[in-house]
């Protein structure tokens, strides 16, 4: 028997996973485990990754070639071995706890969570797939045969955002002090996050003014340059009249040297259950990852506060807020009434920070 990754592309309808278990059995092949590592496409299909145990004497290629005529696609096919059948969640709590127990093992721990190998920056040509991250002030090079998904660069990240809060958690004697958190995102950049308050009403004015119109109207559903002042102070926590406290929490991402904003995300609580968030990302700093952190921050000031759920409003063309959702690990539903886009996240899956 011979152990093989497998990516194909399917539609997201009603029996065709069965139809993709039924050829694939037809083949004399038997999937082990199965899990979506794409983002669904524009027309609904997602990309699927398979175990499949090929026993000796059939060809991989004989059950891609029926995949094929059965209308699915496949896009890769590797050879994998024993220890993709470790239990993936177990493998991820192992190795958070190996970064806990040591910050400095993050480029290891990352290596092994996404089933690559630490390389040389140059050995594109002979690894196949080459991802750069940066950890701390250092820049690692993730090798493999396959490329990386989108979802899990996401996962990479979180586990160094572990390593560097446990790093900024050491003791005072070092030379670093305590500080903002700095995330750290796919590309390798960093941001630093906090609660905003009255004083970075310049710096929440100049991002809204710096995103796109279209950028503006996803978040504002308006394109106008300039927020209204109530809806400002809103955002920077300025107590509400009425009850003396913030209406909303609004969570900034910051450059390094906290001159600017590049994104921030609301969390106001609507209902006893349900807390409202809404996230925007600079232009120039989206497709990083940065939107997904902030989601899975406003996931976690939403549970902290005893939510049960995130829930958004959005026009009904901007279907990245689900796309968020999803990689911050939440499992969103939506539906579309008076042509806007209404979106839940239950936060049974959030696990909060401590300290």
């Amino acid at each position: 028997m011979a152990l093989w990754r497998v990516h194909v592309e399917l539609e997201d309808r009603p029996g065709r996973l069965g139809e993709l278990a039924t050829v694939v059995g037809r083949s004399g092949c038997n999937i082990l485990w199965l899990h979506v590592v794409g983002e669904p496409a524009d027309d609904g299909s997602v990309t699927d990754e398979l175990l499949v145990e090929v026993p000796e004497g059939i060809e991989p290629a004989s059950m891609v070639a029926a995949l094929e005529r059965a209308g699915i696609p496949c896009t890769l096919l590797v050879r994998a071995d024993a220890t993709e059948l470790a239990d993936t969640a177990t493998t991820a709590l192992a190795l958070a706890r190996m970064v806990a127990a040591d910050p400095g093992s993050a480029p290891r721990a990352v290596a092994t969570l996404l089933r690559a190998r630490i390389v040389e920056p140059g050995a594109a040509a002979r690894t196949g797939h080459v991802h750069p991250l940066r950890v701390g002030t250092a820049q690692v090079h993730l090798g493999r045969t396959w490329p990386f998904t989108a979802t899990e660069l996401s996962r990479a990240a979180a586990l160094l955002e572990l390593a560097a809060q446990l790093s900024l958690s050491d003791p005072p004697s070092r030379s670093i002090a305590r500080t903002d958190p700095v995330l750290l995102l796919v590309d390798g950049s960093e941001v630093r996050v906090r609660i905003a308050g009255p004083a970075d009403l310049p710096l929440v004015a100049a991002l809204h003014a710096r995103c796109s119109p279209a950028t503006r109207s996803a978040r504002f559903l308006s394109a106008a340059p300039r927020l209204d002042p109530d809806e400002l102070d809103a955002l920077v926590g300025t107590p509400h009249a009425a009850s003396g406290h913030p209406a909303q929490r609004t969570i900034l991402a910051l450059t390094p040297d906290g001159g600017s904003a590049v994104g921030m995300v609301t969390v106001e609580r609507t209902t006893a259950a349900a807390a409202s968030f809404a996230v925007v990302v600079e232009d120039a700093w989206q497709d990083r990852g940065l939107g997904t952190a902030l989601v899975r921050r406003a996931a976690e000031a939403a549970a902290e506060q005893g939510g049960e759920e995130l829930v958004a409003t959005t026009p009904m063309q901007n279907m990245q807020v689900v796309k968020l959702l999803r990689r911050a690990g939440l499992r969103p539903t939506a539906e579309i009434t008076g042509g806007m886009l209404h979106v839940r996240a239950p936060l049974s899956r959030v696990v909060t920070r401590v300290g």
